[in-house]
Order: C-alpha cells, then sequence, then structure tokens
C-alpha cells in the first residue's frame, strides 16, 4: 500500500520502520519540515515529504501526532481526498501530562470521536495502546500462542477491515473493538491501555473497562 504517516515520534517512527520493513511505500511528515526527516528516511527507505503530501495518493494514513497538535493541521487537509482513503488515529489525550484541556474528550466525547471532527474525516483508533517498542520489536507469526493483540474501534467496516489486516502484517492479532463511540474503552487509564495482551485477554480487558477517567487520565 501507498502509505502517509503524520507524526514521526515514537509511535509514527516505529511504524515508518515496521511498514517500509513489510514493503509498503511510506511517506512520513512532521511538522518541523521533510529536511528534518532525512535521518529517518535514510534508515528506512521512506520518503520525507509535506504534511500536506502525506495524504495526497495514499491509500492509508496514519496520524500519530500530539491530541493538543490535531486544530494546528492544515485546513482541509484531507478536502478532495477520495473516501476510500482509511485514516488510522493513534492518539491519546494526555491533560496532566502534555496536552492540557480539551473541553469536549473531559465532558465525554471519546478522543478518536473529538479528532475525527477536527479533521472532518471518519477515523480509525488503532495503535494507542501498545508501547512503541514492543511495536518495534514483539510483533509475531499468526498462529503464535501469547500472540500480543490490538484493539481497533471504527464506523466503517471496510476501513476497519484494512486496519485489521495491517495489524496481522506487523505480527499482532486485531481484534474489533467496535464503532468509534466504543473507542473510549482503549483510552489511557482502562485495563487495556499499556498491556501486552493476547486475544482472549484484550476482548476481557475491553469489556472490564470503565468509561468513568481516573484522576490522573483528567484535566486539573
Amino acid at each position: 500500500m501507498k502509505i502517509g504517516i503524520i507524526g514521526a515520534g515514537n509511535i509514527g517512527g516505529n511504524l515508518t520502520r515496521r511498514l517500509t520493513a513489510l514493503g509498503h511505500e511510506v511517506s512520513v511528515a512532521n511538522s518541523r519540515g521533510a529536511e528534518t526527516l532525512a535521518p529517518l528516511a535514510q534508515e528506512t527507505g521512506a520518503k520525507a515529504v509535506t504534511v500536506a503530501d502525506a495524504v495526497r495518493g495514499k491509500d492509508l494514513v496514519v496520524v500519530t501526532i500530539p491530541e493538543k497538535k490535531i486544530p494546528d493541521l492544515p485546513a482541509g487537509l484531507f478536502a478532495g481526498i477520495g473516501a476510500d482513503v482509511v485514516v488510522i488515529d493513534t492518539g491519546n489525550y494526555y491533560p496532566q501530562q502534555r496536552d492540557g484541556r480539551i473541553d469536549d474528550i473531559e465532558s465525554g466525547m471519546p478522543e478518536s470521536r473529538w479528532v475525527e471532527r477536527q479533521l472532518g474525516r471518519s477515523v480509525i483508533k488503532a495503535f494507542n495502546n501498545i508501547y512503541a517498542r514492543h511495536l518495534l520489536e514483539h510483533g509475531q507469526p499468526q498462529g503464535k500462542p501469547g500472540r500480543i493483540a490490538l484493539p481497533v474501534a471504527g464506523d466503517d467496516p471496510k476501513a476497519k477491515a484494512v486496519v485489521l489486516q495491517l495489524v496481522d502484517e506487523l505480527g499482532f492479532d486485531g481484534i474489533d473493538a467496535g464503532g468509534l463511540d466504543q473507542s473510549w474503552r482503549q483510552q489511557p487509564g482502562t485495563p487495556v491501555y499499556a498491556t501486552d495482551h493476547d486475544a482472549d485477554g484484550v476482548r476481557r480487558a475491553l469489556s472490564d473497562a470503565s468509561r468513568e477517567r481516573g484522576p490522573e487520565w483528567r484535566a486539573i
């Protein structure tokens, strides 16, 4: 696939590494300019591009930047991009640690629903609950006992199927976590967050999740 990645932090950088190794054609962008991505491009063979170019002519786009930076993306970024282009949101809301207060999320809107509204584009939530290093190093062949599973939430069944397949390619079991309004079940502070459960463990963790955010995950 032709994949664009917006954000080259821990998750974005390691997705760039893994996806290029799998043979995908990856373009990667960040807020500081394509020239700052030269080392990652040289390491992986990915193409360093502008944010706008990261979404043009792609089959799939990954948005993996801090929540507070989502409104700073170029206006109309996805204007004219075909409805069949899959958009993944890997983000998490860290009000005390990084992002400050986002009123809609504090009022109960799932993080990725908020991101979707900022982008004006349907998104699939994935890759937000795994440590970046585990994403890089812990993929396993299909069927191996104890293979790590990752939840995938979204409203578009076709787009979700694409992401579930990509998760499998990366060496993890993809678990359908329901529609985007259910994506709160994989937000920070829930039983599936920052864990390495297998498929059954992810399903149990999603089921056991509480919608109420703990105090460390709420704005002060």
